[in-house]
């Protein structure tokens, strides 16, 4: 038995909650993962988890061993990572979860200068709107645009979105153009409707003018839960988007998309880098959320109280 890669292996099934979740992400079969616990509870002579055909529990023992274990493993990688050659190049795979939008207009064309930076880092990039479960997915980090609500994660807050409000100029011809929010609550009137992956559906937006404040939804005929295509419903015509200045602007410069409530102020949408906290911060995730970071300076810095 490899003791390293026991504790791998028994820290993963604390942290899915399951061994055929622990074996996916290990890249393992499930036996070799129930095989590695079992010998590891058999060296220590104490149970370690408690299984039922459902779950897999923590016993108070594996609860305290565990503690003990996400260190070590942490410290291990810390030795590896501090050599003069790793610490220069930092290297490895880096599993990360970020929105499509995101992705498609500012971090994937960025991409080539990190990668001829950081050659030896290989990242998976999940590319979604959706929640992801960062420990039963074996994910590093995500990037998410909103309030991370999981006080359970680590988050760094990289920067904030400008928000305007547009639509396209055949959506104009065909309903005129709004003069007051509250005029999008008439029956003429549509909206491209958003779902937010945390809550499943659609949320005003609050906009404010010279002391006036309103909550705006408006009515619908095809909501979305990707920014893409909520960007894409928009450009079709079919309703009004509130959109980050990043989204907008090279469709307002081409005239696909025409500015609204100009004198009406939105909130930013602050935007976070976040991690699981027992998530060695290892150099490679440590080099990619500063990268990120620098990357928002560019285009959407963050806001100053």
């Amino acid at each position: 038995m490899d003791r390293f890669d026991a504790m791998r292996a028994f820290a993963r099934v604390v942290e899915t909650g399951s061994f055929t979740k622990a074996a996916q992400t290990l890249h393992m079969s499930k036996t070799s993962v129930t095989q590695l616990v079992q010998q590891l509870e058999a060296r220590l002579r104490v149970r370690l988890l408690n299984r039922t055909t459902r779950k897999v529990n923590v016993t108070a023992d594996g609860a305290a061993y565990y503690e003990r274990v996400v260190r070590l493993l942490a410290d291990l990688d810390d030795a590896e990572t501090s050599l003069s050659s790793a610490a220069a190049l930092p290297r490895g795979r880096l599993r990360v979860d970020v929105p499509s939008p995101l992705a498609r207009m500012i971090l994937v064309p960025a991409l080539p200068a990190f990668h001829a930076k950081y050659p030896d880092i290989q990242l998976d990039m999940g590319v979604s709107d959706r929640t992801v479960d960062l420990i039963g997915e074996n994910v590093d980090c995500v990037v998410r645009g909103g309030e991370i609500t999981d006080q359970s994660l680590i988050a760094r807050h990289v920067g904030d979105l400008q928000l305007g409000v547009y639509a396209a100029p055949s959506y104009l011809e065909r309903a005129g153009a709004p003069a007051h929010p509250r005029d999008l609550k008439d029956s003429h009137h549509r909206i491209v409707g958003f779902l937010w992956a945390r809550f499943g559906k659609a949320f005003p937006y609050a906009m404010h003018c010279n002391g006036e404040s309103i909550k705006v939804l408006g009515r619908y005929v095809l909501a979305v839960d990707d920014g893409n295509a909520y960007l894409a419903a928009g450009l079709a015509g079919l309703g009004i988007l509130w959109l980050p200045d990043y989204m907008a602007t090279p469709h307002r410069a081409r005239g696909e998309l025409m500015p609204l409530f100009e004198d009406w102020q939105l909130e930013p949408m602050p935007l976070y880098v976040a991690f699981p906290p027992n998530r060695h911060v290892s150099a490679k995730l440590r080099v990619f959320i500063d990268w990120i970071a620098e990357l928002m300076a560019e285009h959407a810095p963050v806001i100053a109280p």
